[in-house]
Formats: C-alpha cells, sequence, structure tokens
C-alpha cells in the first residue's frame, strides 16, 4: 500500500502520541537538571577552593595523630598552620591519581607551614599501607584514620575526602573526590598569605585600617 493510501491517523492515537512526547521532553530536562546539580555537587568545591569563593565551614576539630613512623602530631603541632587532611585508602583509583600532587606540595610548602597529613582508611594492618607508601617515596605524615576523627568532621561519605584548614583552625574548604592539583594549590598558596587573628601581621593590618578611618 502507498503512503498516500493509508488511512489517516485517529485522534486518540495521534493524542497519545503527543502526550509520549511531551513526557519524553519532560524527562529529557529532569535528566539534564540532575545532571548539572551532580556537577554542581562535584564542582563547586573545586571551584570555591580554585577562587577563594565560598563560606568556612567552622572550626576544625583537634586533632591527635600517631604516624606510622611512630611521631605524634596534635593541636599543638599544627597550630598556626594551614593543614591540609587528606581520608584515603591505597585501593582507592582516585586516592592513587592524588597522592602525588600531596607528595609535591608537601616537598614544596612544608618550609612554609603547610602540614598534608594522610588519614589511611584502610582495614587491617599497616604493612601494606606502608609498602605503597615506601614504593612511591611518599613522606608526608601518614596515619591510619579512627572512627572518632571521621565522626569529628562530619562524616566521610566517600574517598579520597580532604580538607583545608587555615591558620586560624577553620576549615575552608572540603572536596570529596579527586582534588585537582590547580585548586589545591591555589587554595593552600592563598591561605598561607592569611594570617591568624593575633598575630603581628594581623595586628600591624588591623591597626592600619582603624588608623585609617579615624578623622
Amino acid at each position: 500500500m502507498s503512503p498516500e493510501a493509508m488511512p489517516p491517523e485517529t485522534a486518540p492515537v495521534a493524542s497519545a502520541r503527543a502526550r509520549w512526547r511531551r513526557a519524553g521532553v519532560r524527562a529529557e530536562r529532569l535528566l539534564w537538571v540532575g545532571v548539572a546539580a551532580f556537577a554542581l555537587y562535584r564542582l563547586g568545591p573545586q571551584l570555591a577552593a580554585l577562587t577563594g569563593v565560598g563560606p568556612a565551614l567552622g572550626r576544625a576539630p583537634d586533632l591527635r595523630v600517631v604516624t606510622l613512623d611512630g611521631r605524634t602530631l596534635g593541636p599543638e603541632d599544627l597550630a598556626g598552620k594551614v593543614v591540609v587532611v587528606n581520608f584515603w585508602a591505597t585501593w582507592c583509583p582516585p586516592c592513587r591519581l592524588e597522592i602525588p600532587s600531596l607528595e609535591k606540595l608537601h616537598e614544596r610548602r612544608a618550609g612554609e607551614g603547610v602540614v598534608v597529613l594522610g588519614l589511611a582508611t584502610d582495614a587491617g594492618g599497616e604493612a601494606p599501607i606502608r609498602a605503597f607508601l615506601d614504593e612511591r617515596h611518599i613522606t608526608y605524615a601518614i596515619g591510619r584514620a579512627t572512627a572518632a576523627q571521621r565522626a569529628a568532621f562530619g562524616g566521610i561519605p566517600a574517598i579520597p575526602t580532604t580538607f583545608l584548614i587555615d591558620r586560624s583552625g577553620v576549615v575552608r574548604h572540603r572536596v570529596v573526590g579527586y582534588f585537582a592539583p590547580p585548586a589545591l594549590n591555589a587554595a593552600v598558596g592563598r591561605l598561607l598569605e592569611e594570617r591568624p587573628p593575633g598575630s603581628a601581621a594581623a595586628d600591624r593590618t588591623g591597626r592600619s585600617a582603624a588608623d585609617a578611618h579615624r578623622p
């Protein structure tokens, strides 16, 4: 039968097809909204770290960590420092990708007041963690993550999860997933330039600002 000889589409069929088309358009829009929301959730913290835009996330919990090499790092060791706390695991692919940039950050910035602290979430003994670190020549501080530490940071929904803490002990950034080196380095550099309240530099800045407003 030729196309010209085919019977015209009935009204109910045409109406049903139109409804399916409208439903398909709505579903597509909802899908794109979901994709955009997920991208914002994952990329938003990275952009905030890169640009410095975003609210502080509250005081960091007091940390006391026994590292794998037997040192103890406590609040007295971290006070006045920019601290990078990274929850990770040896079996985690994004963690493996991220660790070299954390090591480079430690090598470049430790002398300027940056402490990189890795908290391994691996179950089991320390031997596999030590072998992993030795193979990659990792020299920044590594300890075992405890349940109390996870809870103190508000829970760790996924790894890697990284917290950047400023010199005053305030969490300024929280990134879930791979922390891109440009964003990480930009955020750390910016926090290094700040001074905690009560420091000599901060006092001089405060006095200068006050003098400028005096009549």
